[in-house]
């Protein structure tokens, strides 16, 4: 079955850890615009959008040949952003598609076949969302809150997300962990079917998104499936100006 699909790359301005990261350069390039340039290889991507709420960036992305729209300031994530983009969308009557991709706008290398695998999981028909995840060989990784620690079921369906190292191994030291069982760590690419998006935009926060500050738990939360594909790829992510450099310095 062929999927229509369709990527959407959320870039604010005003980040509080990097300001202006989506316009940084990297060897000669914009962060924005690799992205940008990369998601479109996707062969399972039809469209890619890049939505802003910053007019140097929109500015930016149009010149240099990229599809871009304006939206609010007033987001508060990436999702809720998105969600203005497929509202304008609907209004205007371009529905053809099934299958949203949510794509992070610091990932400048991000894998076109990272982006085909998770569309990939919507052959299956009771796909609500989808997202990827890979093997935890380091164990940094491992108790670093920053990198999302996932458990799923047989069949890839998620469990639970967390920041904290789980399944938590009972009477054994933490430097075996990795020796004794397999962890994985989430890659912060959603895919979600079209119908179940727009259920998604209207839900309450959830108290464990709260206190884990993971807005994917609010879809576990209020009953939504999040199905799993693993992944051997991994892709650098810029969150800081110090990211920047390091990735500068080891080009």
């Amino acid at each position: 079955m062929s999927l229509k699909a369709i990527g959407v790359i959320p870039a604010r301005f005003n980040s509080s850890r990097f300001p202006g990261k989506p316009l940084m350069i990297i060897d000669g390039k914009s962060m924005i615009m690799r992205v940008y340039e990369q998601a479109s290889k996707s062969n399972s991507l039809s469209r890619v959008i890049v939505a802003t709420d910053d007019v140097r960036i929109f500015n930016h992305v149009k010149e240099n040949g990229g599809e871009v729209m304006m939206t609010s300031e007033m987001h508060v994530s990436g999702t809720s952003r998105i969600g203005e983009v497929f509202e304008n969308l609907t209004v205007s009557g371009n529905t053809e598609f099934e299958v949203i991709v949510n794509i992070q706008g610091d990932e400048p290398f991000i894998n076109p076949a990272q982006i085909n695998l998770v569309v990939s999981l919507f052959s299956d028909l009771k796909v609500q969302i989808g997202t990827l995840i890979t093997e935890i060989k380091d164990a940094t990784d491992l108790f670093n809150p920053n990198i999302i620690k996932v458990v799923t079921d047989h069949t890839g369906n998620t469990q639970y997300f967390s920041r904290s190292p789980i399944p938590y191994l009972r009477g054994i030291s933490q430097d075996s962990w990795l020796d004794n069982h397999r962890y994985f760590k989430h890659i912060g690419l959603y895919a979600f079917r079209t119908s179940v998006f727009r259920e998604i935009l209207n839900l309450t926060s959830a108290p464990s998104e709260i206190a884990e500050s993971l807005e994917q738990l609010r879809w576990l939360y209020h009953g939504y499936s999040i199905n799993t594909a693993v992944t051997d790829i991994e892709t650098i992510g810029i969150d800081t100006p110090e990211d920047l450099l390091k990735l500068t310095n080891n080009a």
